[in-house]
């Protein structure tokens, strides 16, 4: 059974820093894409950053240039580093995990961006 436990979310300034993580276990981390997604009041559960087994990185327009994720394989943890925080960022935060057609999910943790 994978088990995905998010940490690092809170409530930030407008313009401040968060960087998440994302520790796994129960599976071989370093063989999972791994990712991140967010989920708005009233809105769809979104891509943020997908990250390969070899460290090939995906962003979504609205946060390219802001945020970066990386894994660390030694420690089965994947971050994403989020910097200049808007409002609109506001959301909760999932850990996602996926090896084939196996997907896994974390129970998510909260953004919140003060204007």
């Amino acid at each position: 059974q994978v088990r995905l436990v998010e940490s690092g979310g809170g409530l930030v300034q407008a313009g401040g820093s968060l960087r998440l993580s994302c520790a796994a276990s129960g599976t071989i981390f370093s063989m999972y894409i791994m990712g991140w997604y967010r989920q708005a009041p009233g809105k769809q559960r979104e891509l943020v950053a997908t990250i390969s087994s070899r460290g090939t990185t995906n962003y979504a327009d609205s946060v390219k240039d802001r945020f970066s994720i990386s894994r660390d394989n030694a420690k089965n943890t994947v971050y994403v580093q989020m910097n200049s925080l808007k409002p609109e960022d506001t959301a909760v935060y999932y850990c996602y995990a996926r090896y084939g057609v196996n997907a896994y999910w974390g129970q998510g943790t909260q953004v919140t961006v003060s204007s």
